[in-house]
């Protein structure tokens, strides 16, 4: 009978499975397609699929299934197999582990949050989750956000900030119904249309703007023409002269005012 070989001071490969490693070799070494680099990547995914359950637990609360996680586990758990370096490390589960884990983080920051929110508030939102269902035992009732931040640690306004991140999560479709009902509209029916005055207003507050550039007998036959509702006769005989004479006056403090919301800059004459 043999004497098994002396394991030499650093040497990892003593600690490692050899037909891991030929799996290993043959995924990195063969093109995709080949079928004994498929068939040693089922086997080691099958093998390390634990790795991946045990990440995607993590996330059992949030609103993301539990299937589409494990997809996501496994993604990092092949880039695990296909990067891993033999000679670097010795053990493909320590290796594949913060793999998978990153992959899962990375798809709720990058790819579920539509809006960006910091990754610490993500964070603190998925421990107040676990917070709230530890506390809502203890006390048999839901907790109050002093509550929760004495729990976790934090200010009262962070745990605000994290909650009102949640609805950041998953935007609801403009189409999504507001009830049950077949009948009822879509979230986009009360949505509100853009004001036909606005534009009117925003007009209005251009002429505010030049107005107080007029002479003072333009400004106060403005005031009396458009919002005294009076005549141009009326206006002559308040002012003392011909209607004509308002005619011009008005063309001349319209055209100003045109003039310098079109053309800003240009002078006013007397």
């Amino acid at each position: 009978m043999g004497i098994p070989a002396r394991r030499q001071p650093g040497d990892r490969t003593a600690s490692r499975d050899p037909g891991e490693q030929d799996q290993l070799a043959l995924v990195q070494a063969r093109p995709p397609g080949d079928p004994e680099r498929d068939a040693a990547c089922e086997a080691l995914v099958a093998r390390y699929a634990n790795i991946v359950r045990a990440c995607a637990a993590r996330y059992r609360d949030s609103p993301e299934s539990a299937e589409d996680l494990m997809q996501v586990g496994y993604v990092g758990l092949m880039k695990a197999i296909n990067n891993f370096d033999p000679d670097v490390g010795d053990s493909l589960a320590a290796y594949a582990q913060p793999c998978v884990s990153g992959e899962i983080k990375r798809h709720f920051r990058d790819k579920r949050w539509q809006i960006r929110v910091r990754r610490s508030t993500q964070e603190l939102r998925l421990r107040i989750g676990a917070a709230t269902a530890d506390l809502t035992q203890e006390l048999s009732r839901p907790p109050s956000d002093a509550e929760l931040a004495a729990r976790l640690g934090v200010t009262d306004a962070e745990v605000a900030d994290a909650q009102l991140a949640s609805q950041a999560f998953q935007v609801a479709s403009l189409d999504a119904p507001v009830g049950s009902d077949d009948g009822s509209g879509s979230l986009a029916e009360l949505m509100g249309a853009e004001d036909p005055q606005l534009e009117h207003a925003l007009d209005i507050e251009s002429v505010w703007k030049h107005c107080a550039e007029l002479p003072q007998r333009e400004q106060h036959l403005l005031m009396m023409r458009f919002y005294g509702n009076m005549t141009q006769d009326q206006i002559g005989a308040e002012m003392g002269i011909s209607q004509m004479h308002v005619s011009r006056l008005l063309s001349h403090a319209l055209t100003y005012l045109r003039d310098q919301i079109t053309e800003p800059g240009r002078p006013a004459s007397a």
